[in-house]
């Protein structure tokens, strides 16, 4: 144990204890008198001056505005900015992430100008001419972005890392809300790093800060889906959550990570992972903090976890729980989580964030809690709306958190903010908002059954609030429908690639089943070496890419019949199988291992396997002209591009035996790439369009698309070659070094092979915008290559 680092959990969570008690006792006193009814209706008087307005054309042709899909959203915001209202939208949603987030207070002439300033920004960004472009958060996108700033090498990590977690989030939990939280943190504390920077910082400075925020951003959001939602979750044993909550409390009292040792449970691997991620997380913000600043960072962390940690072991069943009980956690919960966010910065103290930030939580999680109440109360969760649904009959002590909820807001905007008009219209206009989403979620019937229920406090003052919520417009926020919009990539993305991998799994197995080349029933001939040969490399553990592809752009993009075209998906395989066997010979690469056999001249001979390629070219073409089902002229402009494109796959290949121990720029390398890699992808797409008739446009975009994804691919091999794994790519690593080869790592070294890599992904992915057809496939496949281990 690391005594140096120590800190006085206990008495450091009693004094937090204190001063959140403190803060209770104030506005159990507001509850009470009930001072809330009357302030908020006058506030309110005010206030729907802007929010209730005269029936109007653009009112009843908003009625059905519709924003849960990605175009969806997209033409909200367009409409928002045609009718005018977009300004105030974004105006009310950016300061109230500076209210929330960054802890500001509304009233001050330099917030006020930096809001207006993210405004004005986001709204040129918005209203950008996007017709053909709906996912303006798509991965390239926001690579684009990290390329203007100089952080790609961060982002390529955070996306990395991303990835990971979300193929490692066991059943039990939300892989999409994992995500998004994630998402969610990393920008948080990037907002406070630029908020922080000021104008006055060097680009260089910029760069670097920004670089950290990202890392400090994810190794902190790391915590809510594996501590959170993990402790949370019916995923590990009541024993495995006492042991990993124990570890967790070690680690945040010594600021040292214990060693995992043995495992008592049945979530061994799932464990491994996380104490490893945790870990590394843990360090690099460590690692981070200043010497003023540590003993902060661990104190308030200790009384986050710890909050939440008194939560989570509150039974729903138990009956006696004190108001105190209920609502001083998640005081120190709420606040602390985004205290948390300035210490991990090595922010300096700043005495009016700490006070309006500790004041603000509990107006969040009260709101949160409203929202979730249902699907709370559905696992047995303990809440403050859980708890009253459930004993208000029997209990006449219990706080109504609705009145609580009310108080909690008059307090906020006449105390905290000092009835400042513009922090009063965004706290009114996202209470009113959070209502009337809960409202349209579940139901009017369900929706006036709770307001009988929590409105029992003051039920003129309800009244007042659900006019408000029936009358009520302009109250929405860009950070809900960002939320949603988010949401709904990460699910379509999560299931687009599910279906991809198993169409793919099933599609390899297809074309396993009919690639095998018959022996010719020939009693003259004793043994048949070249078929034999032939089917041996046929059957190695074969990615199929190519014909996969084909098939994709040939019946899903161009609507070909599937089998017409099974002879293309048998040509294309046997094509790239013969490049294989001549470059694994000895007199070129002279590899030994190829899809996860020895290669084919070891286990006959050079001759034999010279021959086999040679015979496989030969069979390619013979089952291109098998094409009966396609007219003749179709058919032969299709083996004329074929014999062009083996061709060049050849020059490519003298290209490479040339180059071995020469230096080579890297227009060079991308040229002899291009040869031996992208003109398989190009041809795999090219000749199912020749078949369907495509325009030359088209084929144009598929040609840059496939030349930019050929170059990515074999980049990505060049990775795998330096710190690949041998039986999971099937082939010997180390191969590019040993033949004294350059390679995209060896001119730029690892991290700028990788930026190169997710350069030529970003224009692959830009070049399908010119496609008119289905290209979710070809997305998915740019996403397998940069993220395979194979």
């Amino acid at each position: 144990m690391n005594e140096t680092l120590l800190i006085n959990a206990d008495g450091c969570y009693r004094q937090a204890e204190q001063r959140a008690a403190h803060y209770f006792a104030s506005l159990y006193v507001q509850v009470q008198q009930k001072n809330y009814g009357p302030t908020l209706t006058k506030d309110i008087q005010g206030w729907k001056q802007q929010h209730i307005q005269p029936p109007s054309l653009f009112s009843f042709f908003s009625r059905g505005k519709k924003k849960t899909s990605p175009k969806g959203y997209y033409n909200y915001i367009k409409w928002l900015n045609y009718t005018g209202k977009l300004d105030n939208y974004l105006d009310r949603s950016i300061s109230y992430i500076f209210m929330r987030d960054l802890g500001k207070a509304l009233d001050s002439p330099d917030t006020q100008t930096k809001i207006r300033g993210v405004v004005d920004t986001l709204k040129n960004h918005l209203t950008a001419d996007r017709e053909d472009d709906i996912e303006m958060f798509s991965v390239p996108k926001l690579y684009r972005l990290a390329q203007k700033e100089g952080v790609e090498s961060a982002m390529i990590w955070v996306m990395n890392k991303l990835n990971t977690v979300s193929t490692n989030i066991p059943d039990g939990m939300d892989a999409v809300h994992a995500q998004r939280k994630l998402i969610k943190i990393i920008a948080g504390v990037i907002l406070h790093v630029v908020e922080e920077m000021g104008d006055e910082v060097s680009p260089e400075e910029r760069t670097q800060k920004l670089d950290e925020a990202i890392r400090l951003g994810y190794s902190y959001g790391l915590t809510y889906p594996f501590v959170d939602d993990l402790l949370d979750a019916n995923v590990l044993s009541v024993e495995e959550k006492k042991l990993y909550s124990d570890l967790i409390r070690l680690t945040l009292t010594t600021g040292s990570v214990p060693e995992l040792g043995d495992w008592n449970g049945g979530n061994v691997e799932l464990i491994r992972y996380v104490h490893s991620e945790l870990r590394e997380a843990f360090e690099y913000i460590k690692s981070h903090q200043l010497p003023e600043t540590k003993k902060t960072f661990f104190e308030q962390s200790y009384v986050f976890f710890n909050a939440q940690d008194v939560d989570r072991v509150k039974d729903l069943s138990y009956a006696n729980y004190t108001n105190e009980e209920l609502y001083i956690p998640i005081i120190l919960k709420s606040s602390s989580s985004r205290l948390i966010t300035r210490s991990i910065i090595s922010a300096p103290e700043d005495e009016g964030f700490d006070n309006r930030t500790f004041l603000y939580g509990i107006y969040n999680q009260l709101a949160d809690d409203f929202a979730d109440m249902f699907d709370d109360m559905e696992v047995g969760a303990v809440t403050p709306y859980t708890y009253y649904m459930k004993y208000h009959g029997e209990r006449p002590d219990l706080i109504n958190p609705f009145e609580l909820y009310w108080t909690v807001i008059s307090n906020l905007i006449h105390n905290v903010y000092h009835s400042d008009a513009k922090a009063c219209e965004v706290i009114l206009d996202r209470a009113i908002n959070g209502l009337k989403r809960f409202k349209e979620r579940m139901g009017n019937e369900k929706y006036n059954e709770i307001m009988d229920l929590l409105s029992s406090g003051d039920p003129n003052f309800n009244k007042v609030i659900q006019s408000m919520v029936r009358k009520a417009d302009n109250v929405d926020f860009f950070d809900k429908l960002l939320r949603d919009h988010i949401i709904i990539i990460l699910k379509n993305e999560r299931e687009e690639r599910r279906d991809f991998l198993d169409t793919i799994e099933s599609l390899r197995n297809q074309l396993n089943s009919i690639l095998s080349i018959p022996k010719k029933d020939n009693v003259f001939v004793i043994d048949e070496p070249i078929i034999d040969a032939a089917n041996y490399i046929l059957e190695g553990n074969s990615k199929r890419l190519r014909p996969i592809i084909t098939w994709f752009m040939g019946v899903k993009a161009y609507g070909l019949n599937e089998s017409a075209i099974i002879p293309l998906l048998k040509s294309l395989e046997y094509m790239h199988t013969a490049s294989l066997i001549f470059d694994d010979l000895p007199s070129q690469d002279n590899a030994s291992i190829r899809r996860g056999r020895s290669t084919l001249h070891q286990v006959y001979n050079s001759a034999i396997a010279e021959l086999t390629g040679l015979f496989l070219t030969q069979k390619a073409i013979e089952e291109q002209t098998s094409l009966d089902q396609f007219d003749s002229r179709t058919v032969l402009k299709l083996i004329q591009y074929s014999a062009q494109m083996t061709a060049d796959m050849c020059r490519g290949q003298a290209m490479d035996l040339e180059s071995k121990g020469k230096p080579l720029t890297l227009e060079q390398l991308n040229m002899m790439c291009f040869y031996k890699t992208g003109i398989g992808f190009e041809a795999s797409l090219i000749m199912p369009a020749i078949l369907a008739h495509a325009n030359e446009v088209e084929i144009e975009a598929l040609k840059k698309f496939a030349q930019h994804a050929g170059i990515a691919f074999q980049i990505k091999d060049d990775l795998l070659d330096v710190k690949g794994d041998t039986i999971l790519i099937g082939k010997s690593i180390g191969k590019d070094a040993e033949n004294n080869s350059s390679t995209f790592v060896s001119i730029l070294g690892e991290d700028g092979a990788k930026k190169e890599m997710w350069e030529h992904y970003c224009m692959a992915m830009e070049a399908l915008q010119e496609v008119p057809h289905n290209t979710t496939f070809l997305k998915h496949f740019m996403n397998y290559i940069v993220n395979r281990d194979r």
